[in-house]
């Protein structure tokens, strides 16, 4: 069998698992005996089959009952998605979209699927209702967005699903909405089970310090797009790629268009064939992007929010977060675009370079989701923030860099340990960084043949200065960020000063011989 062949036994496979079966079981224990009103919410990880499970929810239930079905999305790409995955179920159902505006069909229909927006402009015109609803299902409902048609389904048993019950609004708790939480199968269980990819995760230490909060509790888009567009992030992310990722099918996420476009350029300018995608594109544009992405072995493409729902292709082998986010729903959709698992396809790899993983923990790491739908804000509170994930970032060479300094045996400086030895000597703080300054200066001249090659080396050094920065200010505790930043500055002045320097010295020394 082709890997075509394979890929499309894949997506038209109906197939319901153990733990599927097992999910339905209860949910329908709830729809039996709870009260019609019963408010119910489902979670399970991307990747576990959500859409499978609710689809063969809607062909029991209508078998039982003699009463309808309405399934809300937020995007009209799930309504098609939903609606194609009903009908492999044997159910007959009707999409309402924004062209839809009066039933006189609902007769031949018991199941409708709508997002959320359209039905409920649909229901304030007063030109559309369905009668007799018994079950109402939410899609992906941390958005949370159903609330706004509570009164027109009072006497409906609600069942909301979603991979991650933490809603996008802090203001408004999935707790006020829902009567009760059932968790299904964990993702590390899904992975021990065979059902999702496993994993490995590469980390980069970020500086997110420069990143400003925006109302919605994330990072801003001007912001990220600043830091993830300097040439740093853009070697970095380089970097990242060819040493986990070569030749592999790559999906990168990133924050702000600028930020993509910009990602775009500098893989296009290494010889690699990419794509970038946001929801500026038309749906032709789109389509033919994602099949030029489905058909190509090493594609990457590169893209804006526009691929965290809705979208589902199984051989992407790499996911790159090229952002950083406070959101863990944002955080496990992205990874999720990569977890799913073929005949040909057992692992997967995530690429992170926003500190993520620190903040939220590794992508199959135990989440409490019981403690999260009812606690929201005391789970977001304990969230490590940006200075304290910072505090203990250890910085490592990357190999490209030490091979600049091959002559120098012991690149290492230790922050803390100078300034305890400054400290017990009653010596200034700054005689630290002057220590480090020598050092650094001595690694530039040594690695070097001439004076213009020590200097251009000491560019290199740039993370390692503000590493070293960054715990000389955690030593000193009251330190603002305009004094870092003006002490990295400071410091790199002072370096190339230290480099003519020690130069100028050695030629006067040879000149002494």
């Amino acid at each position: 069998m082709s890997k075509k062949d394979i890929l499309k036994e894949y997506e038209e496979k109906k197939k319901l698992y153990s733990y599927q079966l097992g999910a339905i079981d209860i949910i329908f224990d709830r729809l039996d005996n709870a009260p019609e009103q019963h408010h119910l919410l489902y979670q399970l990880p991307t990747g576990g089959g959500k859409t499978v499970i609710f689809s063969e929810i809607v062909r029991r239930y209508l078998e039982k009952h003699d009463k309808k079905v309405v399934i809300l999305t937020h995007r009209i790409e799930l309504c098609k998605q939903t609606s194609k995955m009903l009908k492999g179920f044997g159910v007959k159902n009707k999409i309402i979209n924004s062209t839809i505006k009066e039933l006189p069909d609902q007769e031949d229909y018991k199941c409708f699927v709508a997002m959320v927006e359209t039905l409920k402009n649909r229901l304030l015109d007063e030109k559309l209702e369905i009668d007799n609803v018994g079950l109402v299902i939410i899609d992906e409902a941390h958005f949370n967005s159903f609330r706004k048609m509570l009164s027109s389904f009072k006497n409906s048993f609600l069942l909301g699903v979603t991979a991650t019950p933490l809603s996008s609004n802090i203001k408004l708790p999935m707790y006020e909405n829902y009567n009760e939480l059932i968790v299904g199968d964990s993702i590390a269980t899904l992975v021990d089970k065979g059902y999702l990819a496993k994993a490995t995760t590469y980390s980069y230490d970020v500086g997110l310090t420069s990143l400003k909060i925006g109302i919605n509790g994330d990072y801003t888009v001007k912001s990220s797009d600043e830091l993830y567009t300097n040439l740093a992030m853009q070697e970095k992310l380089v970097h990242s790629y060819k040493y986990h990722s070569l030749g592999k099918k790559t999906l990168i996420f990133n924050n702000g268009i600028k930020t993509s476009l910009n990602v775009l350029d500098t893989f296009r300018q290494a010889g690699f064939g990419i794509k970038h995608l946001d929801n500026t594109h038309s749906t032709e544009e789109r389509k033919e992007i994602l099949e030029w992405f489905k058909h190509t072995p090493d594609a990457i493409l590169t893209s804006v929010g526009i691929l965290t729902t809705g979208f589902d292709e199984p051989t992407v082998e790499t996911i790159i977060l090229n952002r950083a986010t406070k959101s863990l729903t944002l955080y496990l959709q992205m990874i999720g675009r990569g977890s799913r698992k073929l005949p040909e396809k057992d692992n997967f790899t995530i690429i992170d370079l926003g500190n993520n993983a620190v903040r939220f923990g590794l992508w199959t790491d135990p989440v409490d989701w019981h403690h999260i739908f009812k606690y929201p804000e005391q789970y977001l509170q304990n969230l490590r923030d940006d200075v304290e994930i910072e505090k203990y970032f250890v910085y490592k060479m990357p190999p490209e860099v030490r091979a600049k300094f091959t002559k120098t045996a012991d690149i290492s400086f230790d922050v803390e340990k100078e300034y305890k030895y400054a400290i017990a000597h009653i010596l200034r703080p700054k005689v630290i960084l002057e220590k480090s300054i020598d050092q650094h200066a001595n690694m530039c001249l040594e690695n070097a043949d001439a004076i213009v090659e020590a200097k251009q080396l000491a560019k290199l050094l740039n993370e390692d200065i503000e590493s070293r920065i960054r715990h000389f200010c955690n030593c000193l505790n009251n330190a603002t960020k305009n004094y870092r930043d003006w002490l990295i500055e400071d410091y790199k002045i002072k370096l190339i000063l230290a480099i003519g320097k020690k130069h100028r010295e050695q030629v006067f020394a040879a000149d002494e011989e």
